[in-house]
């Protein structure tokens, strides 16, 4: 019997008895109720309210634009459709980096406004403070290593990480300090598949990834790229289990030919 069909709701502690039994954690993006609540029906272990937001949501061409305000807004409506799943929201750029307090606060609106279970911020070594001090407050911290998109200007491109020995190598110490501070799990994006492979062997926290091969713990997809709602996001570790975004234009263009035909609404479909 797997552990997660065990229980009423997922919790960091659920998820640490998933990883000690072999079960792997599946997890998803999600921005606003409606897809929420089909996200958890289907169940879902971990709905993560990404700052992926920025681009699926909003257009932008990076995860930097989006505000606080806006990170609250989706994480709250994300958890009023969620019974079961653990609500993660990730901490949006600027309202942690540099400064503890700074990220405190950020994360006290998160948690009080919101209603969520966790955050999650990029970075290891760097952003020692910023953990403690939430984890301080009992807030669960979620950590981020590998490919950190809020840091896009400084590497300049979205390629994959620590492929040098050295950059390896701090992958590895990050992920074992975020293990010491309390972080109760980590996502890797895009690293090589034999570094997450040694990066979850080496920890008892579970470790989710996105284009970081088949040993990880997890597996994390952005929603409306797995569901195919985009269209023109296109990398290797994606797999689309939907072409919505054709389905729904083929569904717009049929309505539209219904109205103008006068076909749409017909007798059954009138008081």
């Amino acid at each position: 019997m797997s552990v997660n069909k065990e229980v009423k709701r997922i919790t960091t502690h659920v998820l640490h008895s998933m990883k000690a039994s072999g079960e792997k954690i599946a997890v998803l993006t999600g921005y606003d109720y409606s897809l929420a609540r089909i996200l958890d029906a289907g169940g879902i272990d971990v709905i993560l309210v990404g700052d992926s937001a920025s681009n699926v949501m909003a257009g932008h061409e990076t995860t930097l634009p989006i505000t606080l305000d806006q990170m609250i807004y989706h994480a709250a409506s994300v958890v009023r459709a969620v019974q079961r799943a653990l609500v993660v929201v990730d901490l949006p750029f600027g309202s942690y980096q540099g400064n503890s307090k700074i990220a405190l606060e950020s994360t006290i609106r998160i948690m009080k406004e919101s209603g969520a279970h966790a955050v999650k911020l990029e970075g290891g070594e760097e952003v020692a403070e910023s953990v403690k001090r939430i984890l301080s407050a009992g807030v669960p911290v979620m950590g981020h290593l590998g490919l950190t998109p809020q840091s896009i200007y400084k590497f300049g491109t979205y390629t994959v990480r620590a492929k040098e020995e050295a950059e390896a190598q701090k992958l590895l110490d990050d992920a074992q300090l975020l293990q010491e501070l309390g972080c109760f799990g980590i996502v890797l994006e895009k690293i090589p598949a034999q570094l997450a492979k040694r990066v979850s062997e080496s920890l008892w926290i579970p470790t989710i990834g996105i284009g970081a091969g088949p040993h990880t713990d997890g597996q994390v997809l952005v929603t409306h790229d797995m569901l195919g709602i985009t269209k023109d996001f296109q990398p290797r570790f994606l797999r689309r289990y939907l072409d919505l975004f054709d389905s729904i234009q083929n569904a717009v263009e049929q309505y539209i030919k219904d109205v103008k035909s006068a076909d749409f609404p017909n007798e059954r479909e009138q008081y």
